[in-house]
């Protein structure tokens, strides 16, 4: 793994050097972890930009004293500073050697006004410039590790879902946070470190509500139930919605699901690589237009998943930019009927080439439980 890590790092170089800069000190966690491996809950990192695989003796990680073994497992190829705060022991440290440092970038993102001000402080004439979102581009397209964890996280979302349906536990009298609550329960039984967010489960007209909280209001025959859930493995988010009915649909709830279901589709199928992330909406949003319950489309299509739940790109009307293969991203169209009931489909997928990798894989026909 550490190879893995390393040719993060180098690949953050590069931007480094095309930017200007001696330096980056990267303060957020998730994007230390994307490029040590470190797992902790107080660190800090300088990657130094003429450093390279292998030979990285500019490149420092800091953590406090709690972590000194796990650091010392998690990150064997880099010096490891013992000290906190660790950011500005980093910056003091690196004032020691000034020459390296001159232009050193900081995720301006992730500092606040405080924080910088005491950086500033331990700089001794470093020049601090801001550089948000550098590791945040790179994290935009997985790697097959990355892509791997994804996939493990969705097999436990799905298999969660199979053995909660296979076993019952959708059923008439139960309420939504009992419901909620085994579904992350068979999740974690099936490898999750823990739920990728709340898990969300909305029973009734509740179901019209995009992200309707779990309450005690209980599961009735002929209710649909929306079920929006994702597991957590290796710290790598999976995202996945299922809509099923109590029973036989009726006329209405046929009609909405197919509708959604078609529009799903057709945003899966417009993921290719160079689309723009507009057009990726437009055309399942399309699909709901043309049906006359665009007002009910309630938000956008999907969005980026990864060590976050949500995570560029945004697929989106306001959306920017375009795919590129290797993106994990999610498709999830609704059409949301107020006071009566709603439906919503989503998939976690990969970017190909050859076209998207589904990576949730419980079926979109109509449940019916």
């Amino acid at each position: 793994m550490s190879e893995l890590y390393a040719r993060r790092r180098e690949a953050l170089r590069t931007q480094l050097r095309e930017r200007g800069l001696d330096a980056l000190l990267v303060v957020d966690l998730l994007n230390i972890r994307y490029l040590t491996g470190f797992t902790g809950s107080n660190a800090a990192l300088a990657v130094n930009a003429t450093d390279s695989p292998g030979d990285e003796k500019n490149t420092v990680f800091c953590t406090d004293g709690r972590y000194l073994t796990q650091a010392e497992k998690q990150v064997p190829d880099l010096e490891r500073l013992i000290d906190r705060p660790s950011a500005t022991a980093l910056v003091d440290k690196m004032a020691t050697q000034k020459s390296k440092h001159r232009r050193t970038g900081y995720e301006s993102h992730h500092v606040s006004v405080e924080q910088l001000d005491g950086l500033a402080d331990a700089a001794g004439g470093i020049e601090l410039i801001r550089a948000p979102g550098m590791i945040e581009k790179l994290r935009i397209v997985k790697d097959d590790t990355e892509v791997e964890a994804l996939r493990m996280a969705c097999a436990a979302a799905d298999r969660a879902l199979a053995e909660l349906v296979e076993n019952g536990g959708l059923r008439p009298g139960r309420s939504e946070r009992e419901v909620a609550r085994e579904l992350e329960d068979r999740m974690l039984a099936n490898g999750a470190e823990k739920p990728s967010f709340e898990t969300i489960v909305a029973t009734g007209a509740n179901s019209a509500i995009p992200h309707h909280r779990p309450t005690d209001a209980v599961l009735k025959p002929g209710d649909f139930v929306k079920m929006d859930f994702g597991a957590l493995v290796d710290g790598y988010h999976s995202d996945m919605t299922r809509t099923v009915v109590l029973g036989e649909p009726e006329d209405w709830q046929k009609e909405i699901y197919e509708l959604v279901a078609e529009s799903q589709a057709a945003g899966r199928a417009a993921l290719k690589p160079g689309a723009d992330v507009k057009d990726i909406d437009a055309a399942s949003r399309d699909v709901i237009d043309r049906a006359g319950r665009g007002a009910e489309f309630l938000h956008g299509l999907g969005h980026g998943v990864g060590l976050q739940i949500h995570e560029a790109p945004s697929l989106a009307r306001t959306g920017e930019g375009t795919l590129s293969a290797g993106m994990a991203v999610t498709v999830e169209p609704g059409v949301y009927l107020a006071g009566k009931g709603g439906v919503r489909i989503e998939d976690t997928l990969v970017v190909r080439e050859a076209g998207p990798e589904l990576l949730t894989l419980t079926t979109k026909q109509l449940m019916v439980v």
